[in-house]
């Protein structure tokens, strides 16, 4: 195989997760060239991974068809010459580009019925038994229902090819972004950020809702610890323009944290986390960032699973509270309270964000 096309997913945190898949398509056909078709939010994250040579930024919508426009870029396709396509969301309006460009193998999980579409076809775990997401993705550089030859060390008890692995299987490779500390600094010069002093970033967003941020009040409680502890440190607080209004509720109880939630694009975002000395985040696109980017981080979560999508890096601690009635998964607290994420205090977040700027002094 020499050019294989990937269809990206639309979030930030699960295009960082098919990382590994690049990886060992590299591995498996060493002159293969990858190029990727993803969102234009997501697209400069992949434009950091250094396995995937060509991006090609879409403006299509989340949700939306848009025939015309996803003929015209299979059109642009058709000349490539492309051998495989992998298609990594479920939808049936993912697949449609591969399928119009007329690329022979395409392969993907069979998602919406996608019988006609996809013709290497792997079938969707139950969820209950689902396999972290970086193994999930993995799966698809093998053949359908293959024991897969690697060790997934996140896995965490989950089904990811651990138990079908041989002993001496070799550990699947996690998300790694490249760093360009020339842009990091120019993006620091940009925001009038002191690169001395250490950095201390906050990602209190989340795209998929609330019951995944945990409580502003609580972002402003740890600010004040750190000020208190480290009077030195600069506190930003980074994520999109949505985010915005929860990041200036931090800042109007704690004037040391600087918001510049929509005031950065996603690569700038990305350049400023490469150098923090720590960031508090919840579970988020940037979450992954941080630890692609190997950044000490401690990382929140109340509706969602760390044994499902954790921070892939040794660096990472995840504080969890793990109550009985979460994982929900849902986007707001069914419940009306959100203990999850309430009763996990400021306290707890800054036993773990002491050590790592400590340890950074």
């Amino acid at each position: 195989m020499r050019r294989a096309l990937v269809i990206a997913p639309n979030w930030i945190g699960d295009a960082l997760m098919a990382q590994p898949l690049f990886t060992l398509l590299r591995k498996l056909h060493p002159r293969i060239a990858i190029d990727a078709v993803a969102p234009t939010w997501v697209a400069p994250v992949l434009e950091r991974m250094p396995e995937v040579r060509d991006v090609y930024a879409t403006d299509l919508a989340h949700g939306k068809l848009q025939l015309l426009r996803r003929w015209q870029l299979a059109s642009d396709l058709r000349d490539v010459g492309y051998d495989a396509a992998y298609v990594l969301p479920n939808s049936v309006k993912s697949a449609l580009i591969p399928w119009m460009a007329g690329i022979n193998l395409r392969i993907g999980y069979t998602g919406e019925s996608r019988y006609g579409l996809l013709n290497v076809r792997h079938a969707n775990p139950p969820k209950a038994e689902r396999p972290p997401m970086t193994a999930h993705y993995a799966a698809l550089a093998y053949a359908p229902g293959a024991k897969l030859p690697f060790v997934d060390k996140y896995a965490q008890g989950h089904a990811a090819g651990n138990e079908a692995a041989p002993a001496d299987a070799p550990t699947l490779l996690v998300p790694r972004l490249e760093s360009d500390p020339n842009e990091a600094a120019r993006v620091s010069t940009r925001f009038n950020l002191d690169t001395r002093a250490p950095l201390v970033v906050f990602c209190p967003g989340a795209e998929y809702g609330p019951a995944k941020r945990w409580p502003p009040e609580h972002f402003a409680s740890l600010a004040q610890f750190i000020a208190q502890s480290f009077p030195y440190a600069r506190i930003i607080a980074l994520g999109s323009k949505k985010d915005a209004p929860i990041a200036q509720a931090i800042a109007d109880r704690a004037p040391n944290v600087r918001n510049l939630c929509g005031q950065t694009s996603l690569g700038e975002a990305c350049a400023l986390i490469s150098r923090a000395s720590a960031v508090v985040t919840n579970d988020s696109g940037l979450m992954h960032v941080a630890a692609a980017s190997r950044r000490p981080l401690v990382a929140v979560y109340g509706s969602t699973d760390p044994r499902h999508t954790p921070p892939l890096s040794d660096l990472a601690k995840v504080q969890w509270l793990h109550l009985e009635c979460s994982p929900c998964f849902a986007r707001e607290c069914p419940l009306g309270h959100l203990n999850c994420l309430r009763e996990l205090t400021a306290e707890q977040v800054f036993g773990n964000l002491r050590g790592m700027l400590l340890a950074h002094r």
